[in-house]
């Protein structure tokens, strides 16, 4: 797999085939990018497990909030990684042990560990390194081109307006 370009399929579909988003380094600090790509990320339909030892047995955001991927209760789609390059080699230990195993382990803009891909990808994860999914579904929905910026995605599709909070999605129901 080449991580210096993702393919837009390759990336919707993971955004389409993942449920459940276990959150590493889940921010409650409502400043923090990780606070607010998960508040998106909710908004979208994700459910959402934020992971901080610090916050553990408290709420983000109405989640309850887990020490380690391990004390999750269920099962994770994706885990996405907002810690530094060098904890990654860790959090995918942490994520080999799991059972079952995570489809996706997504390390967030910043963030790339080769060697810690490719032992998840031997695995039979998917990876994606230095990308955020709040970035990537908003460019690939249209959302984002709708504040002016250029997402490089040509669509003739409206995008599909939901009651609520505007969620134009690439999930489909």
């Amino acid at each position: 797999m080449n991580h210096d370009s993702y393919d837009n399929t390759y990336i919707g579909g993971i955004l389409n085939s993942v449920k459940t988003i276990a959150m590493v380094g889940a921010s409650a600090n409502d400043v923090r990018p990780s606070y607010f790509v998960l508040k998106y990320l909710l908004a979208k339909g994700f459910s959402v497990v934020p992971i901080n030892p610090g916050q553990a047995g408290k709420e983000i955001l109405g989640q309850m909030t887990y020490a380690s991927l391990a004390d999750v209760p269920g099962p994770i789609d994706m885990v996405d990684i907002f810690r530094a390059a060098t904890a990654v080699p860790g959090i995918v230990d942490e994520v080999l042990r799991l059972d079952p195993l995570p489809k996706v382990i997504w390390m967030q803009l910043g963030v790339r560990h080769d060697e810690a891909a490719t032992r998840a990808e031997a695995a039979g994860i998917k990876v994606v390194m230095n990308r955020c999914p709040k970035i990537e579904y908003g460019k690939l929905s249209g959302e984002i081109g709708w504040t002016g910026v250029n997402s490089g995605v040509l669509s003739s599709k409206k995008p599909l307006m939901r009651q609520g909070f505007q969620s134009f999605g690439v999930r489909q129901k």
